[in-house]
């Protein structure tokens, strides 16, 4: 076996990796990952001609070689000025990348100039785009795919805690949820490690039977998201505790009774605890865990007008400001057309101010200020969680977040 494997791509984007006689396949959600009719429009536009020069960044190279540790976010702002246009970035190569999820480390980039237009390409100029390319990249094992070799649209480190934190549930949901009601050795707090034991809705006990969930999240009593202008409730936002492991099911064990019959006896489930956040105790919910997903997505402006406000900072329930890197709640969710991938502008929430210089001391509103970019990466019904990217101030709830500006 080489060092290396090679990687042949078709026109098509078709990809197969091959180790010795091993062939890995390109799981179907990497392959059908949702792409927008616009997004796909936008970029076939594109792809004819490119995009003119004076819309690529100032130090765009000619030749880049994609490296672990990319993203699909550093990688646009490293050949556009405004890095939410990935689209076009993405359409500028369309014939050789129809998928824009399919960036993996080894790929080389060309940057082809012409007649004031440019276009990326995975061939160097000059070549034809439907000749094969082949690509060296590391030998994988039998587990791996290329989905985990794709590129993130962000650092994950940033967003993959809070892609199964946040929760935005309804006022009964974790009421009707299984709740802890003892552990071991009558301890009052538990953490990871511990073993517990819960107790379900009668009508949907925790069963422990083919089909039935066996991993759960713990959360503790929701908090109300309220709307910052109108002060309508938005949905209620659960505090993540930590994981929990299903070991036995609810069940009833028959036992003698003092007339020398059997009477059945309720025995709650059995769960043990692990990678808890904080510490846990009795009356703490369960909610089944979801399903591993393919997180990554296109960076992009929404085709629709937005007009957002912070509805809080995550996690933190005194904190003023939120940081760079940080996690807010808006006040839009997918019924708004919101989508993970949409990138947004902060404004500030301009301050009125009473003018001191002013014999009459008269009351005046500052305006609001583009105060740096956020990107959506997780929608319920009518709240969507953000990262703050790049920021120029502290963020705080009743800020604007509306369409990348121009």
């Amino acid at each position: 076996m080489t060092a290396f494997t090679s990687v042949r791509r078709t026109a098509l984007g078709a990809l197969t990796l091959i180790a010795g006689a091993i062939l890995v396949a390109l799981p179907a959600q990497a392959q059908n990952y949702p792409i927008s009719g616009t997004q796909r429009a936008t970029a076939q536009e594109v792809s004819e001609r490119g995009i003119p020069l004076a819309e690529l960044a100032p130090n765009a190279p000619d030749t880049y070689v994609v490296k672990r540790g990319d993203t699909l976010w550093g990688i646009s702002g490293m050949y556009l000025k405004r890095p939410w246009r990935w689209p076009e970035l993405w359409g500028m190569n369309i014939k050789t990348i129809p998928n824009p999820h399919l960036i993996y480390p080894g790929q080389t980039l060309y940057l082809d100039k012409d007649g004031g237009y440019a276009r990326l390409r995975t061939t160097p100029p000059g070549t034809l785009e439907t000749e094969n390319q082949t690509v060296r990249v590391s030998p994988r094992t039998r587990s791996d795919s290329l989905a985990d070799i794709a590129l993130p649209t962000l650092k994950p480190h940033l967003i993959e805690p809070f892609l199964v934190e946040p929760l935005v549930v309804d006022a009964q949901e974790l009421l009707r949820a299984p709740r802890i009601v003892a552990t071991t050795e009558d301890r009052v707090l538990m953490a990871s490690g511990d073993r517990a034991y819960v107790r379900g809705d009668a009508a949907a006990p925790v069963r422990a039977e083919p089909g039935e969930p066996r991993f759960f999240r713990v959360f503790r009593e929701a908090v109300a998201l309220k709307d910052p202008i109108s002060g309508e409730i938005l949905g209620y936002e659960a505090q993540y505790l930590g994981k929990a492991e299903l070991v036995r099911g609810e069940s009833f064990e028959e036992i003698p009774d003092s007339k020398g019959g059997r009477t059945a006896e309720y025995i709650p489930a059995t769960v043990d605890l692990s990678s808890t956040k904080e510490e846990i105790r009795a009356g703490d919910r369960l909610l089944p865990a979801p399903a591993r997903a393919f997180t990554s997505y296109t960076p992009r402006a929404p085709q629709i007008e937005v007009n957002a406000r912070v509805a809080s900072i995550y996690g933190s329930f005194s904190a003023a400001y939120a940081a760079q890197n940080q996690v807010v709640a808006i006040n839009k969710g997918s019924r708004d057309g919101i989508e993970p991938g949409h990138v947004l502008t902060l404004l500030t929430k301009g301050d009125r101010i009473k003018d001191s210089t002013d014999s009459s001391k008269a009351t005046i509103k500052l305006p609001s200020e583009n105060n740096g970019t956020a990107m959506v990466f997780r929608t319920f019904d009518r709240v969507s969680y953000v990262l703050l990217l790049e920021i120029r101030g502290g963020v705080r709830v009743g800020d604007r977040l509306v369409n990348p500006q121009q």
